[in-house]
Formats: C-alpha cells, structure tokens, sequence
C-alpha cells in the first residue's frame, strides 16, 4: 500500500557501514517529504526495528554481518504489510535482480548510483512503484518467464558443496579431503563448478557466485 501523501514517507535504513549510512540518511533527510526514523546495522536488528517503527519504506544493504538481506524480504514484509523493501547493492546482476522480484523487494539499486536517484527510487517504491534499473530490468523479465536459466542453476549438490568450499577460500586439494574424494574427482567438480559459472579461475567463479547470489 503507497505511504499516505499528507505525511513524510518513514525509511528505514540498513546499512552496516557508518560512513555510507551517514552519506545516504543525510541525503534522505535534506529532501522534502522524507525522513529516516532508524537505522539497523544488522539483519537482527533490522527485523526488531521494523516491527517497532513501521517504517513505509526499508532502504536494505544486500550484504550485512548476519546474512544476506535478499532472505529476509519476506519476513519484513511479514512484520509490516504494505512496507516496501528498496535493496542497495554494491554489485547488481540480472541474477540478483530476479532474486530480489521473486522475494517480493519492490526494486533493486546500486550504491553507485546518485543520491538523487536514491531519492526518486525512494520515493517511487512509496507510491507503490517497482523500481530496476533499466540494465537490470530486461534480465529480470527474462529470469522471471523462465527464458534465461537463473546462473548456477545447473550445479548438482555435489557441485554446489564444491562451491561453498571455494568460497571459504579451501583449495582443491582440501576440496578434495574435506568432500572425501580422490584428488582428481576433487579437480573435475572444481573444473566443472568453472565451467557452469563461464569462470577461468577459481577465484573469478567466487567473485561471479557472490555477484550472482549464490554466495553470500
């Protein structure tokens, strides 16, 4: 439901880094018909003052110190029906776009985007409007109708353990011990968890998966 127009639309903001919260709450503060009644540092935290605060709009960081914030779409809106949920990323995909659309976020923005376009997609999501960069909404569009295969989507179990390992920085070698395998069975999940994400290094199949959503 679009934040009444008589009174200033309520943000909450959640962001764990000081400097970035300070630059975006005095942004949102200075504009007219705005104003920050919070901000969290955590998922924890976020959930406890959306309950207690009611904000019409969360402004949520995708990357937080409990957790991705894509997961916890559905239990603020849960907490507040009506309440939109605007997520700021430092790194957007298509991938990630459709994440946020099938959660029930109302858009998707990148930090890097101008302070004005964080007010007007602010404002946009408050009057009910579903905000995506137009880079990003094709991608969603496509994701959505199930034309393009979510990345990673392909990944067996096997692959995806293989994956999480990567990221907790574990080579092939302790891939290999920790998923009780011979070293060279080991080798071809790590080459085919590449292949699957279009990586030519372990390192780039991370950076791609974090990207991607598939770690956080």
């Amino acid at each position: 439901m679009p934040a009444p127009q008589d009174r200033p639309v309520r943000v909450l903001l959640v962001e764990d880094h000081d400097m970035v919260a300070e630059a975006i709450g005095l942004a949102l503060e200075r504009s007219p018909g705005l104003e920050i009644v919070g901000r969290s540092a955590s998922l924890a935290a976020a959930l406890a003052d959306t309950e207690r605060l009611r904000p019409d709009v969360v402004l949520l960081d995708r990357r937080l110190p409990d957790g991705d914030g894509l997961g916890a779409i559905p239990r603020l809106e849960a907490l507040v029906p009506g309440v939109r949920v605007l997520v700021l990323t430092g790194d957007g995909s298509a991938s990630v776009a459709a994440r946020v659309a099938e959660a029930g976020g109302a858009g998707l923005l990148l930090k890097t985007s101008g302070l004005g376009e964080l007010e007007d997609a602010v404002r946009r999501v408050a009057a009910g409007e579903v905000v995506f960069g137009q880079d990003l909404l094709g991608g969603v569009l496509d994701r959505l109708s199930g034309r393009t295969p979510a990345l990673g989507a392909t990944l067996t179990r096997r692959e995806r353990e293989t994956l999480d390992l990567l990221g907790e920085g574990f080579t092939t070698s302790d891939i290999s011990v920790r998923l009780g395998v011979a070293l060279n069975t080991g080798r071809n999940h790590v080459q085919r968890v590449l292949e699957k994400l279009g990586a030519r290094s372990q390192l780039e199949a991370v950076t791609i998966a974090r990207r991607e959503g598939l770690l956080t």
